[in-house]
């Protein structure tokens, strides 16, 4: 079986449970490679949760690295994007209500860039839980 290599675009959602889920269960049903690519923006503590989920991605099994990139998510994208790195594409992005991302078509603009498949997953930062 062939390791899929994975490029994940996202910020405020990187640390988050959901994109976490998403990639171990991935990485479950076959070999994964994952990199995470984090638009840079004056976000504080943005390489403390960058490597926090790089810790919890490595300690569940996944292998993974991180970069940073350009402010603009699809920039970002089409300034590291090498068809022979990677297999597809994930947005990891703020629910639809609050995601600027989607407000500017980031996975549209990104689909039309590279030539692979390219989804969405929406996710709400770590430290926004809530309790029931």
């Amino acid at each position: 079986m062939s390791r899929t290599k994975l490029l994940v675009v996202a910020n405020q959602t990187v640390d988050s449970d959901e994109l976490y889920d998403t990639l171990h269960a991935r990485a479950e049903h076959g070999p994964l490679a994952v990199t995470l690519l984090v638009p840079q923006d004056q976000q504080a503590g943005l390489g403390q949760r960058v490597n926090a989920a790089l810790d919890r991605l490595h300690a569940g099994g996944v292998e993974a690295e991180a970069m940073l990139g350009d402010v603009d998510p699809a920039c970002a994208v089409i300034e590291v994007w090498d068809p022979r790195r990677w297999d597809e594409v994930l947005v990891s992005t703020l629910p639809n209500s609050t995601s600027r991302w989607l407000r500017i078509d980031t996975p549209h603009r990104i689909r039309r860039s590279v030539d692979a498949p390219v989804s969405t997953l929406e996710a709400r930062p770590a430290g926004a839980r809530t309790t029931a």
